[in-house]
Formats: structure tokens, sequence, C-alpha cells
């Protein structure tokens, strides 16, 4: 088990990074991660919902995301409360304090899972979740070393040195934990070092000494990689002179974000996130991304004075394109009467689209491949959809992509305004270059592709494996010497 001293300490990426290094090797190999916090997701083989970092890992491995891999997924809907998804499939709504109380409980949806798994693999490489010294989280503890206790898994500790004070992290989280949990912890590794290893070695001399517990390696910083983030917004992308300029404000419940991802690779697309508060610029395109309580995010998106900006960018001929959430803010209302995605109630949408949006029980989560309609011509497309909403109104009657399982998304009359429930749809670089030539970028861009970048990004990770950590030790710690 991977875990980390903080948030962002780099787990996901090391797991990631171990997953394909042993995969290379032909080892049956899967990721775990017990209990995710997390509104990036991913529809799994199996028809359930796991977060988006716990699927990159299984792309890493070379298998099918399962909902087994992230038996306990939390999806924030407020600052004390989240819609629990155990084993894949929405369980409900929970506060922090009655979710707190339920973890006992779920423990036993997190070993059921692990069990499944480790019978159809060898090497299971789990990750923990924040810090395993959280000391008001342990009680209970189904993230870190609550699971490893329970399993009797051994842990290495990784810290990031990028953010300074690395020694203090290492040495304090080990002395928060208990006798058994300190046993447990077999070593270190140090994440994203720039510079020259010489000037660090007499701190790892002395970590060694003062922990009595080996540093298995330092991995590089490396530079420009761009792959799934579990929750961080990522950077702009292109900012060369003719670029097609992509504004998109950070919801306080953003999902998915990762949908950009190709966008802010791709060398025609000057990428921009726009957060609370913040000037929002003049752009070519403005996208309303996913959320996870659409009504709120729109309640937000009027007091930030979007509506307004949205309004003068359409009448200068500027796009909107909407996605999932953003995609039912386009509409002229939209409906949560059970409280599915937070407080009940009916907020007005911006009214660009002729559709109304009602949440009802039962989320779609399914895969789908269609094609595009766009510009007279057709273009296959794939993707996936994670929504509760319905949408129906005549708005639908011109759709974005016919898919699997019917018409998709909205086109307005004067293709301005469009939007679809797919997410994942930059992904394939056809499909890519058909919506931004919609959207106004010239038809001589080449798209990034996105499937390629991410397998070429994980064994760059591979690669920094096997050249900076104590791969003999690895081996030994995994039992397969």
């Amino acid at each position: 088990m991977i875990q980390g001293t903080t948030s962002d300490a780099g787990k996901t990426t090391v797991v990631a990074a171990l997953c394909r290094w042993l995969a290379r090797q032909g080892v049956a190999v899967a990721p775990f991660k017990p209990q995710n916090m997390a509104l990036n997701s991913a529809v799994t083989v199996d028809g359930g919902e796991i977060g988006r970092s716990t699927a990159l890992q299984a792309l890493a491995c070379g298998i099918e995301p399962h909902s087994d891999m992230n038996p306990v997924l939390l999806k924030p809907q407020s600052d004390c409360g989240a819609q629990v998804i155990l084993r894949g499939k929405v369980y409900g709504n929970m506060d922090a304090i009655d979710y707190h109380a339920y973890k006992a409980e779920a423990m036993q949806s997190v070993i059921e899972a692990w069990q499944a798994l480790s019978s159809r693999y060898d090497v299971i490489i789990a990750e923990g979740a924040g810090s395993p010294a959280e000391i008001n989280l342990r009680a209970n503890d189904i993230a870190n070393m609550g699971f490893a206790e329970a399993v009797d898994c051994p842990v290495l500790l990784v810290g990031d040195i990028d953010r300074g004070g690395v020694f203090a992290q290492l040495v304090g989280t080990l002395e928060l934990l208990s006798e058994t949990e300190r046993l447990r912890t077999k070593g270190f590794i140090i994440n994203r070092f720039r510079g020259d290893i010489s000037l660090l070695e007499p701190g790892l001399d002395w970590l060694t000494e003062r922990t009595a517990k080996p540093v298995f390696g330092v991995l590089p910083y490396l530079h420009g990689l761009i792959i799934d983030a579990e929750d961080s917004v990522g950077t702009s992308g292109s900012s060369e002179r003719g670029a097609l300029k992509v504004v998109v404000p950070v919801l306080p419940r953003i999902s998915n974000h990762n949908d950009f991802d190709p966008l802010r690779l791709h060398p025609g697309v000057d990428l921009i996130f726009v957060g609370p508060d913040q000037p929002i610029p003049s752009a070519d395109v403005i996208v309303l991304p996913g959320s996870k309580s659409t009504c709120h995010d729109l309640v937000w998106l009027k007091q930030q004075g979007w509506p307004k900006v949205i309004a003068r960018h359409l009448r200068y001929g500027g796009r909107v394109f909407g996605i999932c959430g953003g995609f039912q803010m386009l509409g002229t209302s939209v409906e949560d009467p059970d409280g599915l995605e937070g407080e009940a109630g009916l907020v007005e949408g911006l009214g660009l689209l002729a559709m109304a949006t009602r949440m009802v029980a039962g989320k779609q989560l399914r895969t789908v491949q269609g094609t595009l309609r766009l510009g007279g011509s057709e273009t296959a497309v794939s993707g996936y959809e994670m929504h509760n909403g319905v949408s129906s109104g005549v708005a639908l009657e011109c759709p974005f992509a016919m898919i699997s399982n019917g018409p998709d998304g909205a086109i307005s009359q004067d293709a301005q305004v469009m939007g679809t429930y797919m997410h994942g749809v930059f992904d394939e670089p056809e499909a890519c270059a058909a919506i931004l030539q919609a959207l106004g970028l010239g038809s001589q861009q080449v798209s990034v592709d996105y499937h390629t970048h991410r397998q070429r990004q994980l064994d760059r990770l591979a690669d920094a494996v096997e050249a900076s950590l104590d791969v003999n030790q690895l081996r030994s710690l995994l039992n397969l010497v």
C-alpha cells in the first residue's frame, strides 16, 4: 500500500507507476483504493462508478476498471455532505458525522471488494487517501492504516519534496502512527525532486538513521506530466497566437474536469479556468463543465455574473458548450424535487436551449458510442454518461449526437449553443477535431490523440520507477523474488 504524508503527495502517480512497471513484466496486477473522495469518476466494466484516478491505474495495469477497485467513493455535495457510492452503486447521501459513524460498516464492503480482487490478480497495489496521521479520523479508519492493518499489508510512505519540508513530513507522520503501524511502514519514497541528487544524499542518510527505515528511492519531478487528476484542476494549455481561447468556470462542485485534459494539450487551444471572484476574460468559447450539484452550481454561476457575460459573449458571435451538468444549465430550468444532489427545489436555467431538466432517482451510468451531428457531417464519438437528470423539450429535436441509446444533447438553430450528456467527448482525436471546428477552430488543426498520450505518460512513470527506485527491494516487498 502506498500512503502519503499529505494530499497530493503523489500517491496516485506512484501507484500508477508501480502498476505499469509490474504490468510490463507480465505480472497480473490491479490497483485498489479503499476509500476515495473525488468528483472525477469513471464508469466501470461492470456498470459501476469509481474514482477517475483508480481507472487510470487500471489502464496502467492493462485491465478494465472494475467497481471492486474502489469500493467506497465519496462525491461531495456540500462542505459537510457527500453522495456515498458503495462498490460502484449509489448507497445514499450522508453528512460527515453520519458517515464517520458508518465507516465501520463500510469496511465490510472494502474487505469484500479486496478479497474479490485478490482472487483475480497476483499483486494488488493499494492507495491511501490524504494522510494516515489525521488524528481526528483514525477511529474506524478504512482509507489508510485501518485497511492495511485489517489485511496485513506492508506500507510505503510517500513525501513530496517539491513543496518543502519533506523530512518533517515523513518523520512527523511516522511519529504519529501506532507502534504496529510504524512496524508496517517498510520505507519511504521521496517524490518530485529536481536538482543534484548528491545534495540530497546527506538528508537521506539522516532519515534512514533516524527512523531505521530505508529510502526506496527518489522520483524526479517530471516536467510536463499531464495525466488524469483526482481532484485538482490543471493549468491552461497553449498560448500560441491564433489559438482558440476556451474559458471554463471552476464550479464549486465541478465534476470530471479531466474532460478538458485533451484541450490542455491541444496546440490550437488556449484553455483558461476561471475560479470564484476572478475576472472573466473574453473568449471564443465558454464551456460549462459537469457538476455534482447542478442546481447549487447554477445559482453560484449567477452570483458570479456569468449569465450577463455569456449573453454578451453570444451577441458578439461567441459559442457556448455544455457538458452534462453544464448542458443542463443551458436549459430553461433544473429541478431536483427529491434533493438527490443537494437541497430540493427548482432553479431557473440560462434559457439558451428550449429544454428543462428534472433530477430522478437511478443514476445513468454507461459507456456510449455513436456519431456527432455537426455541420452536416458525421464523425464517430465515444464517451460515458454519469447523471441523474432527464431533459425534455424541443431543443432535443436537433441533437448533438446520435448514440447507442438514442439522440444525445442539443444544438441551437444558430449553432452558437450546444451541449451533450457525454463525458470524454474530446478524447478521440477525430471527434475532438470535429467539435473544435464547430466551435470555431480552423479545420487545419490536428487534435491530440489523448489515449496515446496517456499510455506514453504511464510508460514515462514506469521508466522513472526503473531508473530511480530500488526495484530489487520493491520485488522483495512484493514477494516476487
